[in-house]
């Protein structure tokens, strides 16, 4: 029996289609341009030839200058100071090899740069955090720039690599393309323990020694941080967008098993150039408007990373679709949170993917009619193959049925059930302009504050405040001048463990800001990338110490009780931010700030504004 589509989703996907068709007709206009019959070599000239084969082997150059197999191109974010990018180091080596086994070719197109926001966190560095993913969208396309390849595999793992790798590659939509992860560490100390020994710290209960002993244990090893936020978002969304194999998301480095479905990846690439006996499948024709309204289904169903009300909308505008807040609120109403995983829960990734994972959450939404299945993927037709979780049968990589049950509903649940009826990103809106919020890791008694402003223009600040005993009260925090245009909008995690110690308290506390946080917020209400920016003369640029704000989840609602009139008449005295042009590097910044677009928008200079 075939379900019913959800009509809000229908309707949705619709409007969205509607408000795409001239830029997307655009987007496809330019694949087609770009595609050539035969490999992508064909008639190249033979100096262009020679550079591109010199340094390889005279088998890998045989097969490349007869232009009869296909040749793969990678894109790699590797380097080890990110323990999510570490087990890359070794993949080219492995798939040069493969691809020699099976007859074909394969170069290191490029490499990426690719920080580390664990690092940066409350650092001059994080203020080029968001910008990265633009210079990694540029790298991407620079690296594939040289028109040689008939596919690509793309290695990212982290915040802004995946959303950059995604938007430089789709400017290459006329590719096959597969999306290769790294998986995450193996489970150390728990996400909650870690944070209470945060929240120690932060009231000066246990000294440094013991919080580093602490984030030790918890960051332990090679791969992503298990904790959802946006690396593993990003992983979800590859994963419920085709883009991944199937149930390769969250298989941990240094397996068997993680080892063969990088293989499997590449023999997916191949096939799907069409050179070898089957249909081609590009790039293009898996991202379309479909697949993204999928990749909002799955970040409201799993409550993941709000850092993605930027970065999707970004990455949809690269392939020509137009994406924004409403979509994500209307979607938002009807989509169930099935998914409990810290900051949401007790659970790491790894407790999700054991308790059924990737499989069990979209073979759910699939039988309720809230996830589009007529999608086309690197399996080929239809999102029926992503049900199906992988296994070594004798050593040889297999998929089987996911299991129709969760094996742990205290962490993944049916749609029968779910932890809420409604996803876990929420929209905000009032006389001070529009936010999201994420609503799944917070309380129901902690959704609604009212409360007086605590008004500062940098988070160390607010920190300050904190540390000299002056927030012991009901406080809404209003941290201005942290938006795209002002510093880069850097993520203001800080700021979590020291609210949630007054939250805690017994004190009304939330959090107002054009900045963002992390993918990882917490339990303290915290209405982010709110729009307009203080540097646009955003109504925030307004708020005074003092102001009753009323920060509403279950409503939407964002608003200071201050007459319109005084309000409007309130003079607005901007700080002088010229030292984030000044530093080590950060004179690039300066690029980003004078053309990023609004955080509603994509906060991009290069693929995220709408036109």
């Amino acid at each position: 029996m075939t379900t019913s589509l959800n009509t809000t989703l229908a309707r949705v996907t619709q409007r969205i289609i509607d408000r795409s068709a001239d830029l997307r007709g655009q987007y496809l206009h330019t694949v087609e341009t770009s595609a050539k019959a035969g490999t992508q070599r064909a008639g190249m000239g033979c100096a262009n030839m020679a550079h591109t084969t010199a340094a390889m082997p005279s088998s890998d150059k045989l097969r490349i200058h007869a232009e009869k197999a296909p040749h793969l191109g990678v894109v790699t974010a590797y380097n080890d100071m990110l323990s999510a990018h570490q087990p890359y180091e070794h993949y080219p080596e492995l798939l040069r090899a493969h691809a020699r086994s099976l007859g074909f070719s394969a170069q290191v197109a490029g490499g990426v740069p690719a920080m580390c926001d664990g690092v940066t966190q409350g650092a001059a560095g994080m203020e080029l955090s968001l910008f990265s993913r633009d210079v990694i969208a540029l790298s991407t396309a620079v690296a594939l720039s040289h028109n040689v390849f008939d596919a690509a595999l793309m290695l990212g793992v982290c915040d802004k690599i995946v959303p950059g790798l995604f938007m430089g590659a789709l400017q290459f939509g006329h590719l096959s393309t597969v999306f290769v992860p790294a998986g995450p560490m193996t489970t150390g100390l728990s996400n909650d323990a870690k944070a209470k020994v945060r929240q120690q710290y932060a009231q000066g209960l246990v000294g440094r020694e013991a919080l580093l002993e602490s984030e030790a244990q918890a960051y332990h090893a090679p791969g992503t941080c298990t904790f959802y936020g946006t690396a593993n978002s990003n992983q979800m969304l590859m994963e419920i967008m085709g883009l991944h194999l199937p149930g390769a998301s969250f298989v941990n480095p240094g397996t068997e098993l993680r080892e063969a479905l990088t293989q499997a990846a590449m023999d997916r690439a191949f096939a799907n150039t069409g050179r070898i006996g089957q249909p081609a499948i590009r790039l293009a024709d898996i991202v379309t408007e479909k697949t993204i309204v999928n990749g909002i289904v799955g970040l409201l169903a799993t409550g993941g990373s709000t850092n993605h009300t930027i970065h999707l909308i970004a990455m949809a505008r690269a392939a020509g679709v137009l994406i924004d807040w409403d979509d994500f609120a209307e979607l938002s109403g009807v989509i169930p949170l099935l998914a409990r995983v810290y900051p949401n829960g007790k659970a790491d990734v790894n407790h999700f993917h054991a308790a059924g994972g990737m499989g069990f959450l979209m073979q759910e939404l699939l039988n309720s009619g809230l996830l589009y299945g007529d999608v086309k993927t690197v399996m080929g037709d239809g999102l029926a193959a992503y049900t199906q979780e992988p296994w070594l049968d004798d050593g040889k990589l297999a998929w089987r049925p996911v299991p129709k049950v969760s094996a742990d509903t205290t962490v993944l649940r049916p749609v029968s059930e779910p932890f809420s009826a409604d996803g876990g990103l929420r929209l905000l809106q009032g006389n001070l302009g529009r936010s999201v919020v994420k609503v799944s890791a917070v309380a129901p008694e902690h959704r609604v504050v009212r409360a007086p402003a605590v008004v500062v223009s940098d988070q160390q600040d607010l920190l300050a405040l904190f540390n000299a005993g002056q927030l012991e009260k009901d406080l809404i925090a209003v941290v201005r001048y942290q938006g795209p245009r002002a510093n880069g909008m850097p993520e203001l995690h800080k700021l979590t463990p020291p609210l949630a110690v007054l939250q805690d308290k017994g004190f009304k506390v939330a959090l107002v800001t054009d900045g963002r946080m992390s993918g990882a917020s917490g339990k303290v209400p915290a209405a982010i990338h709110l729009s307009p920016e203080a540097l646009a003369d955003g109504p925030i640029a307004r708020v005074m110490d003092g102001d009753m704000i009323t920060l509403d989840c279950e409503r939407g609602v964002l608003e200071v009780e201050v007459d319109a009139v005084t309000f409007a008449a309130r003079p607005v005295n901007h700080p002088d931010l010229s030292h984030n042009a000044h530093g080590t590097g950060r004179e690039l910044f300066g690029l980003f700030r004078s053309h990023a677009s609004t955080a509603e928008s994509g906060a991009s200079p290069l693929f995220g504004d709408r036109p």
